[in-house]
Parts: C-alpha cells; structure tokens; sequence
C-alpha cells in the first residue's frame, strides 16, 4: 500500500532471561554481519557489539545479506 516494504536490518537470533528477570538478546546486522548483545530491564538497557579473540567486532556470514 505504501511501497516496497523493506526486510529489517536488524533481527534477534538469541533470546533468554537472566537470574533478576532482565533480558539478554543478541542482534545480527544482516548487512554487516556484525553480533551485538542487548541486556534491558523494565527501565534501562544497553547495547554493545561483541568482540572476537583479537577485540574485533564478531561477524554471522550466515545472516549477512550478500551485495550483488
């Protein structure tokens, strides 16, 4: 109805709760393929990339989108 509808540059590939009932998720960027672990409770939250062995952003090939 209102365009071409985009696929979502973000999506949640792990979802668990913690012992005091906050979130642990971990978000996949499809076009970069980097992991980012998101930990949030009723009123606060926060967002940081996850880092390999030598402190590099750690990449998913499996849910980055292949550039033509």
């Amino acid at each position: 109805m209102f365009g071409e509808k985009k696929e979502n540059r973000f999506i949640s590939i792990i979802c668990e709760r913690g012992k005091y009932n906050e979130r642990m998720m971990v978000y996949v960027d499809t076009e970069t393929g980097i992991q980012y672990l998101h930990v949030g409770g009723d009123n606060e939250g926060g967002m940081t990339a996850l880092l390999n062995e030598d402190g590099k952003p750690l990449i998913n090939e499996e849910y980055r989108r292949k550039k033509d």
